[in-house]
């Protein structure tokens, strides 16, 4: 039975924004360049990472700074397509210098770019299951969890480094071509993968809300608050762990496959520690455990980044050092925490209004007793 009528004007606001900030991506090829494009583009593939990574550490409560191996994965499987087109049917450039007389039987398959494609999600996410499973089954976690992430991360980056006859050594793979028949330097072909790119985000973005809204995000929480809780309450935690890390790793590797069709290269450098960090420094900054702080976070930092390098090309990392010491030390909820203490103050500075709520259950109950 209806008993009140209210203008949820938060709610409200939400959307308005969430649509405002959609509308500025959607349009952004009529107000930028072809060199700014590009740059919100891999900003826009940093903030998927950068949710998979939230989801996992904000809402699980496990930091990882692996990601960048996922992230790596991911755009090795689009690169390895890519080069096989631009190569036609020579071998790539890379193994006609190591020595190779024939293509290796993996990289075969990736002649086809919907195995490419599905592979840069389910080679991260199956690697993110097997270490899963061998360290959330054995109850590791925290700081120890968070070490091995990081032997993950010197023991992918030396192999790719050590295999440069299959992998391209520390040069990795680039020196594309075309996508799908259309060459990669099309201005049809760059705007339709930024569009790609913005559906990509929002897909992502989307599927993370509906998992932390549902039963499975209620589980992470608690699993973030308190595990023994939940294993006490009859749950198998390490079963939704590795599910999350599984997702956050898929992800990555998305993110990583966008990156490489904008950028034109992959590299170990891209799988590196430092890649890893600076996404963990990406939600903490935009803020963990919102889901659109992770995506403000890359978008602001990698935007950052770029700018401060053009305007201060010998101090500007002394500039964005600052703004992670700042943002760390005095705002611990980031920047969607800054906003959100806010909005809180001008509430309750803010005088009510008969029209912000209308209240018909006195109606209902009189009409009911004169019938």
């Amino acid at each position: 039975m209806l008993s009140a009528i209210s203008l949820p004007r938060g709610k409200l606001w939400l959307l308005a924004g969430y649509g405002a900030a959609l509308a500025v991506l959607l349009t952004a090829p009529l107000y930028l360049s072809d060199f700014r494009l590009n740059i919100l583009a891999k900003c826009l593939a940093f903030a998927i990472a950068a949710l998979g990574l939230d989801l996992l550490w904000g809402y699980t409560g496990i930091l990882s700074l692996g990601h960048g191996v996922f992230f790596g994965l991911g755009g090795y499987a689009m690169a390895m397509h890519l080069k096989l087109v631009a190569s036609g049917d020579r071998l790539p450039d890379f193994m006609d210098w190591t020595g190779v007389t024939k293509l290796p039987w993996f990289w075969e398959p990736f002649r086809y770019a919907g195995f490419a494609i599905l592979m840069g999600i389910v080679i991260p996410s199956v690697l993110a299951l097997i270490l899963g499973f061998f360290t959330f089954r054995n109850r590791i976690k925290g700081v120890y969890f968070t070490i091995l992430t990081q032997a993950l991360v010197i023991i992918t980056v030396t192999l790719f480094v050590g295999q440069q006859k299959y992998t391209g050594g520390t040069n990795g793979l680039t020196g594309y071509a075309e996508l799908f028949g259309v060459p990669l330097r099309n201005a049809g072909m760059k705007n339709a993968l930024y569009f790609a790119t913005v559906a990509a985000l929002l897909a992502a973005f989307l599927l993370c809300r509906y998992l932390v809204k549902s039963r499975l995000g209620k589980v992470l929480r608690a699993i973030r608050d308190g595990e023994n809780r939940v294993r006490f309450l009859g749950f198998d935690p390490s079963v939704y762990q590795m599910a999350a890390f599984a997702v956050s790793a898929g992800l990555a590797g998305l993110a990583g496959m966008l990156f490489v069709l904008h950028v034109g290269i992959i590299s170990p450098s891209m799988m590196a520690i430092v890649p890893s960090v600076e996404m963990v420094l990406w939600v903490a900054i935009g803020g963990r455990g919102t889901l659109v702080g992770a995506v403000i976070g890359a978008i602001v930092i990698n935007e950052a980044k770029s700018g401060l390098s053009e305007s201060f090309p010998d101090i500007w990392t002394f500039f964005l050092g600052a703004l992670f010491i700042l943002v760390t030390v005095f705002l611990p909820g980031g920047l969607v925490g800054l906003f959100r203490q806010a909005s809180q103050r001008f509430r309750r500075r803010e005088p009510a209004h008969e029209h912000d709520a209308i209240d018909v259950s006195p109606v209902l109950r009189e009409g009911n007793r004169s019938v």
